[in-house]
């Protein structure tokens, strides 16, 4: 590969991880072409960009992109996989899901939203975490739940006036 095919590849891959924010470095070496093409297909029903890149390139675009983990540049090592995707739970849960199968694809690391998460011990908080849209809806329904309380009691407290409005009517 020439050294303008390399460059080409490292600006494409620092792309990919400022657009997407969300990436994991997984291991897949050793898998058979059917297990990989099971991975990829799954990938492409989720929504997930798979790359299988040379580790040189890969800490070369994460150069590119700004990011300067020492933790992420410690994982690469033997082959690796990346997987790109918009939400940060989704590889975790297909990783978990395709290791009811086998044991691989392993979890090196996974960077969401400006952390790292390295080891496949990693793995369940990853499955575990909300996408940045789980979080805004549960704190727009935590918002709403208040106001929604004052409204329902303001309307069965009038209601309530209301009949002893009229109690005192016809009273009178």
């Amino acid at each position: 590969m020439r050294k303008e095919e390399k460059q080409a590849i490292v600006q494409a891959l620092a792309e990919q991880i400022k657009s997407y924010g969300n990436f994991y470095i997984t291991d897949t070496a050793d898998l058979t072409v059917e297990k990989v093409n099971n991975i990829r297909r799954k990938c492409f029903e989720s929504g997930i960009v798979v790359q299988v890149v040379k580790n040189t390139l890969i800490e070369k675009a994460l150069a590119e992109a700004g990011i300067d983990s020492e933790e992420l540049r410690g994982v690469l090592k033997g082959a690796s996989t990346l997987m790109f995707s918009e939400t940060g739970n989704g590889p975790a849960k297909l990783i978990k899901q395709l290791r009811k199968e086998g044991d691989k694809p392993l979890l090196k690391a996974a960077y969401i939203e400006e952390t790292a998460f390295v080891g496949d011990n990693q793995l369940e908080a990853l499955v575990n975490l909300k996408s940045k849209n789980e979080l805004i809806a549960d704190v727009i329904a935590l918002l709403q739940s208040p106001a929604k309380n004052v409204i329902s009691a303001l309307q069965s407290g009038g209601n309530t006036i209301s009949g002893l409005v009229k109690a005192l009517e016809e009273r009178g």
